[in-house]
């Protein structure tokens, strides 16, 4: 850290902002002066504070004013004052002039009491620089918008070239491309672009004579990037390495595991090989390891499902089940649910394919079939260990299902995730797995099923009357005066309409008359129909509620609901 006076230290900033204690300043400033990082990326790495808290310090400190980067449009003659690469060594960004002359330079900068990246922006511009704060994270993602595609195809070309310098070699120098710095670069670059961008997934798609790249971003998957075909045998490789794969094997599917960090955040990367018609098909799947374990409010649960879910939690045994396809937010429910539910007090264990996340406090098992530990063999152990709370990652066979129940009959709360529909058709899959209805009536506390929707964009969304079709699938009258939202389209959520996606629940509590109906074998309409009159909210109904509020639109509500 560059220090502009004495009395503008961070750690001091920090301390008196009560950001951190005496102890952590006293540790921190210890581990620095080994690791030789400056002081503020040090405390984000230890988790100690965020980037936003360390910028909502300088701003309180140094009165300098903090500036929200997310959808920022930067006039051209002001981006291009300053090389992308100037700009990502200081991560810096110029966002305008503060006078009509034009000799005031507005910065955002993660660190305003750099003079170097101060002097140099400076010294290059010939401008008076006036600083605003901003985080690291923020800088990175506008730099990505202005800089990333011409970074990236640069480096594809300088790859290419470097490739085609001696013809021979391109095949059997396969070893050497993957080390060369422009793929390094690529394939890196692809990943940061990735977090910034908020993808929950990157795909390598193998075409006719491109690899396209595309990244799922809330959900829905955005083409990012095309590059020469050419480069797939080289990326392809480095993520193998990276991922601790075969590189050589290009005809089966691999699976591997990458740890990377990003803007200071440790991210979990797993990746799968697929081979396809034109070359190998490559998805990677992101997650950080502190958003799965997310406060239990942030889930998107209103009042009455999250006093429902409290209630179901706080039954010493049985069995809560959490339903929904793949990517449905069925994970960070659970691991909400056993972060709530840890304490001294009681052993949490769990058997999960694979870990997803780490939890300190719980043991977590990870699931491993060449050493013939299945969910099933690994769930007899368990309950020899003394547990009070079991986490099984799925439900996938009869076995699994059977040793759930009757750990949960002897005394054990027994969380799980299945893929079902919806919340009453979950029990009929079961009894269909071959449990037995008075043993499934006994076990089960609880149903939730989940879905995730994508929310309108606040700044752009636009408002119009419903049609009658609309009213009647919102469950309202023909007279009724309804306004429902469109997405727009605005810098703010990259011309999307749309930016960050919420839970939508179907929470089923198992009552004395649904385990009568369980018992004696009832159908999938009956359960459902006796929970609705109990006060159930199907998805259908709380996808409503959500239109009806102006959080999302009518077409996200379908896309969860449309078989209602």
């Amino acid at each position: 850290m560059v220090l502009k006076k004495k009395k503008f230290r961070l750690g001091d900033i920090l301390l008196q902002q009560g950001y951190i204690s005496n102890s952590q300043l006293s540790s921190a400033l210890e581990a620095q002066q080994k690791t030789k990082q400056r002081l503020g990326d040090y405390l984000i790495e230890a988790g100690i504070v965020s980037d936003k808290d360390i910028a909502q310090a300088l701003h309180i400190q140094l009165g300098i004013e903090y500036v929200e980067l997310r959808g920022v449009v930067i006039p051209d003659d002001v981006i291009s004052l300053v090389s992308g690469s100037v700009l990502r060594k200081h991560n810096v960004l110029p966002i305008g002039f503060d006078d009509e002359a034009r000799t005031t330079l507005i910065l955002a900068m993660s660190d305003p009491l750099d003079m170097v990246a101060l002097d140099d922006i400076s010294i290059i511009t010939n401008c008076f620089i006036e600083p605003r704060v901003s985080t690291a994270r923020e800088i990175n993602a506008v730099l990505d918008r202005y800089f990333g595609t011409d970074e990236a195809l640069s480096a594809a070309e300088k790859y290419t070239k470097e490739k085609f310098k001696d013809q021979e070699q391109a095949e059997s120098q396969i070893d050497e491309d993957v080390s060369s710095a422009p793929i390094v670069q690529i394939v890196r670059s692809m990943i940061e672009q990735a977090v910034r961008c908020r993808a929950s997934d990157i795909h390598l798609d193998a075409m006719e004579k491109q690899l396209r790249v595309r990244y799922r971003i809330d959900g829905v998957l955005i083409e990012k990037m095309l590059y020469d075909l050419s480069l797939l045998p080289a990326i392809s490789a480095r993520i193998k390495i990276l991922g601790g794969m075969d590189i050589a094997e290009k005809r089966k599917p691999q699976d591997g595991r990458i740890t990377l960090t990003v803007d200071r955040v440790e991210y979990d990367i797993r990746v799968s090989t697929l081979p396809s018609y034109y070359g190998e098909k490559i998805v990677m799947r992101l997650a950080d390891k502190s958003s799965l374990t997310r406060a239990k409010s942030e889930l998107g649960l209103r009042e009455e499902e999250m006093a429902r879910f409290d209630h179901i939690l706080s039954n010493p045994n049985g069995i809560l089940l959490v339903t929904g396809p793949t990517g449905s937010g069925k994970s960070t429910t659970l691991y909400t649910a056993l972060s709530e539910l840890n304490s001294e007090s009681v052993n949490i264990i769990t058997v999960e394919d694979p870990v997803e996340a780490s939890i300190p406090g719980i043991n977590q098992v990870q699931v491993n079939p060449k050493a013939e530990l299945t969910f099933a063999s690994a769930l007899r152990s368990i309950l020899r260990q003394d547990p009070d709370i079991i986490m099984i990652g799925e439900i996938r066979d009869y076995e699994t299902a059977s040793i759930a129940v009757q750990a949960s009959v002897t005394g054990h709360l027994v969380v799980s995730t299945l893929h079902t529909n919806s919340a009453a058709s979950t029990i009929t899959r079961l009894m269909d797995m071959g449990i037995e209805s008075y043993l499934l009536a006994d076990s089960l506390v609880g149903v939730i099923a989940q879905r995730l929707v994508r929310k309108l964009c606040p700044k752009c969304k636009k408002a119009r009357p419903a049609t009658l079709q609309e009213k009647r699938m919102l469950g309202k009258e023909r007279s009724d005066d309804i306004t429902v939202y469109e997405p727009g389209g605005c810098p703010m959520c990259a011309e999307t309409g749309y930016f960050g996606r919420i839970g939508v629940y179907e929470i089923m509590e198992i009552t004395p008359d649904l385990k009568r109906i369980i018992a004696a074998k009832g159908s999938t309409g009956v359960i459902q129909s006796t929970a609705i009159s109990e006060g159930m909210n199907t998805l259908h109904m709380s996808a409503a509620k959500y239109v009806l509020d102006g959080t999302t639109s009518i077409s996200e509500m379908l896309r969860i609901s449309f078989d209602e």
